[in-house]
């Protein structure tokens, strides 16, 4: 399906761009930001939506204020989180009724569950993180995760197990101290990007729709209530 442009209000003076994909009939929306290093329309981002529109998830993505004013610094949390609220609100404008998820690839995935930490997001039924930032490359430690205790809604960890922003011997724990409400998935031979190499004997699109038939499949568990939500 075709992205359709739009911009979402970040304060009366401030927006950013977005690209938002509707299926007729989608059954959830996932409000997607995009990694530090590239846009809302990188490859990665856009096969990934273009995927989950086939399992009937619409999806927003959306521009961070640097990226949008071409920065390669990223925001200050702060405005990453207003930028987060932001998307979320307009996504409950572009499709009411349909349930509501959020997170993004890396860093993005990090200012939603920060702002989700701080403040519930509205009506945000569970984070879906592909390729949670835990630690830079290099620099093991699990600190970026200590405000994940205040999330109160399942998340979805989608992980290559050669991921070299999140060790495994460092997130495995994580995941279980927040047991039940968090979910690993994880993706053999992948790296942060999802990125498989040939000898593993498949092909990057084959693993990333995988991906994106386990977060369409755990957002219907979460829409279903098969995942308890009250913690």
């Amino acid at each position: 399906m075709t992205a359709d442009a739009v911009r979402i209000p970040i304060d009366e003076a401030r927006s950013v761009g977005g690209l938002l994909i509707v299926p007729d009939d989608a059954v959830g929306c996932y409000v997607m930001a995009h990694g530090a290093g590239a846009g809302m329309a990188h490859p990665f981002m856009n096969a990934f939506a273009a995927d989950l529109a086939g399992l009937r998830i619409a999806t927003l993505r959306y521009q961070f204020l640097y990226m949008e004013r071409g920065s390669k610094r990223p925001d200050a949390p702060a405005d990453a989180h207003t930028a987060v609220r932001a998307a979320v609100a307009h996504a409950h404008q572009a499709c009411p009724g349909v349930p509501l998820f959020a997170g993004g690839k890396s860093y993005g995935g990090r200012m939603t569950s920060q702002a989700q930490a701080i403040a519930p997001l509205r009506d945000v039924r569970g984070l879906v993180f592909v390729g949670f930032p835990l630690h830079p490359p290099e620099k093991p430690s699990d600190e970026r995760a200590r405000h994940l205790d205040d999330v109160r809604i399942p998340m979805l960890f989608l992980t290559g197990s050669r991921d070299e922003f999140a060790q495994l011997h460092l997130l495995e724990p994580v995941i279980e101290r927040l047991a039940p409400r968090a979910t690993l998935h994880l993706v053999d031979d992948a790296d942060h990007g999802l990125h498989v190499r040939a000898r593993s004997g498949r092909k990057d699109p084959e693993v990333r729709a995988r991906a994106a038939a386990t977060a369409a499949s755990w957002m219907g568990a979460v829409i279903m209530g098969m995942l308890n939500q009250d913690w």
